[in-house]
């Protein structure tokens, strides 16, 4: 009898290592889509201090060629409060299911007296 459980046995590890394969690459792809994501955010955050420093001081045209070099589908929203130009870029980095997570990220520069009027 139980010669009859051991020989029972010798399929458990194949069926556990197909129950688990799964579960190991889905944990593993949503590690890389973080790190994806934690990545774009932090260009995000640089493009938008860099693009709102450029506007503060009136160089429109390099603040423009910054953002036309940025990645495609990146939003801008301006806002001035006061002494400040602020600069808000969104985007859906990726593809698939990571287009649906939406970042975000807001600089503010103080406005240079001479181009107060600019941005």
């Amino acid at each position: 009898m139980l010669a009859s459980l051991r020989g029972d046995e010798r399929g458990t590890v194949t069926a556990e290592f197909a129950v688990v394969m799964p579960a190991v690459l889905v944990v593993l792809g949503l590690a890389i889509g973080g790190i994806f994501i934690a990545a774009h955010r932090i260009t995000l955050v640089t493009l938008a201090a860099e693009v709102a420093r450029l506007e503060a001081r009136g160089d429109m045209d390099r603040a423009r060629a910054r953002l036309d070099d940025a990645a495609a589908g990146v939003s801008v929203r301006r806002e001035r409060t006061g002494p400040l130009h602020c600069v808000t870029l969104g985007a859906h980095p990726g593809g698939g299911m990571l287009s649906a997570i939406g970042i975000e990220s807001r600089a503010c520069a103080a406005v240079s007296g001479e181009h107060e009027g600019t941005p």
